[in-house]
């Protein structure tokens, strides 16, 4: 699966990512597990952009940021990633109202730039 995800393949950097999360034939090792799930998430692919976002909101291998959390979750929610909306009221319930303004307008910015 690496050199696909090597050349660029989402589904194979997403499914990377996420055996790094769970240590799944490897050590387990968040910040591996970002890297992968970072490159997946900037090429659109939902699975990985709500991954991205769940890294965010528990601070896993990056500092817990609910701003970030929420802007990749709604992207993956836009995408139709079925985890999505629960995982996002709650993120919702720790941030303040201009946090949460912050994160659509990321989110909305980003949309506007990979979706021409």
């Amino acid at each position: 699966m690496r050199p696909f995800a090597e050349q660029g393949n989402a589904w194979a950097q997403g499914a990377i990512g996420a055996l790094y999360d769970n240590g799944m034939g490897v050590p387990q090792n968040y910040y591996e597990a970002v890297k992968w799930y970072r490159m997946a998430a900037e090429q659109g692919f939902a699975e990985a952009q709500y991954n991205f976002g769940v890294m965010y909101a528990n601070g896993e291998g990056v500092p817990t940021n609910f701003v970030k959390a929420y802007m990749w979750i709604s992207l993956a929610k836009a995408e139709g990633e079925k985890n999505a909306s629960a995982n996002l009221d709650i993120v919702k319930t720790l941030m303040t109202p201009a946090q949460i303004a912050k994160a659509q307008e990321l989110a909305d910015e980003w949309w506007e730039e990979h979706n021409d």
